[in-house]
């Protein structure tokens, strides 16, 4: 048995704060949780002081649910692009992703989403495959080729969710084109979640598609209508479904602080903070490419070079945990929009996102300035 157990922090999870607290660890789960000196001996016992000061700070794994590459890679580029750039998203507390893809031909994103599922059986972190697009509004294509889009057809719907074998975890689609609502049925009843995004719905829109069973927002308040005191818009269609999850990038670009701090506030435990990733996270600016898209990163800002529009983000969630605390989310709240909830977003709040006993053993130790000290990833996914 391999066993560790982790002393003297502040154990941040499931939504509640406890002060001088301890976790063990047993072959990679948690096997015991408490508080004081009570803590039995393990085979490595780490005192959270000693690596990350006195205000230590212990959270379940980061849960990164919609994110493109990072280290200079991109995750449409094949495994070894993915597993470089997860190796720089969990060296900043990711300890498990889905990998989105961007829009594709058709033949493209069903060889990723396959290549994604062969991957699942190797590396652990690896939680499956987002498809966000091609079934999106091309007024609203943001970073995605808008010649690439398509309608929501079944048999191509189809075709994808067969491609990964179970493994597609979240689809993004604009409800309002022709067949989405149908296609949202589809994604839904294949064990996927269906996301609203990169869409032009009305606030009646979204909600036939919450209502469809639709689950996600995907990047909150980026790639849709606003809010407008008389067209409220798929945003607070989503804040007022409790069925509904938003994701939000907290890097202070595609969300001013003020609306950061707004979304948490309207739907309290519902906020998933994701990164939007693309290669440049982790790297110098320069020149990228997302997908079809080339992209010029210039002080961290991505932006595609041909419309200007926001290509993605440099963000890593543990940026993402300090912007989100800049700005007012109390911290409990905020490490919940990186565990818990992005967790059950995708089905798996039943093994993932809590230090709890029988959860898987991911655990990430920040200091009192929610700088990453020491990152671990527990068993692998049943």
């Amino acid at each position: 048995m391999v066993s560790t157990v982790i002393h003297s922090a502040r154990l941040i999870t499931g939504g509640t704060e406890t002060a001088d607290a301890w976790v063990r660890f047993e072959d990679g789960l948690v096997a015991a949780v408490g508080t004081g000196t009570d803590w039995t001996d393990a085979g490595t016992v780490i005192d959270a002081t000693e690596i990350a000061g006195a205000g230590a700070i212990l959270t379940p794994g980061f849960i990164d649910i919609h994110g493109h590459g990072g280290a200079g890679a991109s995750f449409d580029d094949g495994i070894d692009a993915i597993r470089s750039a997860r190796d720089l998203h969990r060296a900043h507390g990711t300890t498990r992703a889905v990998v989105s893809l961007v829009t594709a031909p058709l033949d493209d994103l069903a060889r990723r989403v396959g290549e994604i599922a062969d991957l699942m059986q190797t590396d652990a972190d690896i939680l499956g495959s987002h498809l966000e697009g091609p079934f999106l509004d091309p007024a609203h294509h943001g970073a995605h080729e808008p010649s690439l889009l398509r309608d929501p057809v079944a048999a191509d719907v189809r075709r994808l969710l067969d491609a990964g074998r179970g493994t597609v975890r979240q689809v993004t689609i604009a409800p309002e084109l022709p067949g989405g609502i149908e296609a949202i049925r589809m994604i839904v009843a294949a064990g996927a979640a269906a996301a609203v995004g990169h869409t032009n719905a009305d606030a009646a829109q979204a909600a036939a598609a919450f209502e469809a069973g639709a689950t996600i927002l995907t990047h909150a308040f980026n790639a849709m209508p606003g809010i407008h005191h008389r067209a409220p818009g798929p945003v607070l269609a989503a804040a007022a479904d409790h069925r509904v999850v938003l994701e939000a990038i907290a890097d202070n670009v595609h969300l001013d602080p003020a609306v950061i701090r707004l979304l948490f506030d309207s739907a309290p435990g519902r906020v998933a903070l994701v990164t939007d990733a693309m290669a440049a996270a982790g790297s110098a600016d320069g020149s990228y490419d997302l997908g079809a898209v080339r992209v010029r990163v210039v002080d961290g800002i991505a932006r595609a070079l041909d419309t200007g529009a926001i290509a993605g983000s440099t963000l890593t969630q543990d940026v993402a945990l300090q912007r989100a605390v800049q700005a007012g989310v109390p911290l409990v709240e905020a490490v919940r929009a990186l565990t818990r909830t992005p967790a059950e977003a995708i089905g798996l709040g039943a093994q993932l996102g809590a230090l709890a006993p029988g959860f898987l053993g991911d655990a990430v130790l920040l200091d009192e300035h929610l700088r990453v000290t020491r990152v671990q990833t527990g068993a692998r996914p049943s």
